[in-house]
């Protein structure tokens, strides 16, 4: 079974039609219990990090996420939300990645919006994906590069297009809007 963690943020549905094309079933529930049980988690998001927190506590997601034992993958705010201090709302994460989250500088278009190339790809999510391949992006606040970083993107900066530490991946971009190459993302994170 593969949960989606359920918080009121956005593209939860779109991930789980990205899925459902791909012919995986999948649950939407915050329901701890469940998450635990799953063989995969994905934790989607689009929304505002602060106030995304805040349910998070409320619900206790915040500190079941980073106990987790099975492949998890965060998702555009899902990762930047696995990671520490945010300047969006200056808010902590998880602490999954020891990397912070940091608005763009505005030296061009913010938010990032649009297709772009991956590089430095050292991940199982890139299995077949070519540097050439793009992905899509819509996003304000950037994760920095680390040692967990596994992609890289450049806009105005390099960035962590994708994060991987222990059994928790994440990536900037949103895998079921990117075609065939999120696709195959998606399906490489479930054969995990």
């Amino acid at each position: 079974m593969i949960a989606l963690i359920k918080y009121n943020g956005g593209n939860v549905s779109s991930v789980q039609n990205a899925l459902s094309r791909l012919n995986i079933e999948s649950i939407v529930t915050d329901d701890p219990e469940l998450i635990l049980k799953a063989d995969k988690v994905i934790f989607p998001g689009v929304g505002e990090a602060s106030s995304t927190m805040k349910v998070l506590k409320e619900k206790g997601l915040d500190t079941l996420i980073p106990s987790l034992k099975q492949p998890v993958l965060g998702i555009c705010l899902g990762m930047q939300l696995m990671c520490g201090n945010n300047e969006e709302g200056n808010v902590r994460g998880m602490g999954i990645f020891d990397v912070d989250v940091k608005r763009f500088p505005p030296e061009d278009l913010v938010p990032h919006m649009g297709w772009n190339t991956l590089s430095d790809l050292k991940s199982p999510l890139f299995s077949g994906i070519e540097e050439t391949n793009d992905v899509y992006f819509v996003h304000s606040y950037y994760c920095g590069l680390g040692d967990s970083t596994v992609a890289v993107c450049d806009y105005i900066l390099p960035f962590s297009a994708a994060l991987q530490k222990d059994n928790f991946f994440a990536v900037q971009f949103h895998p079921e809007k990117s075609g065939m190459a999120g696709s195959s993302i998606l399906n490489n994170f479930i054969k995990l």
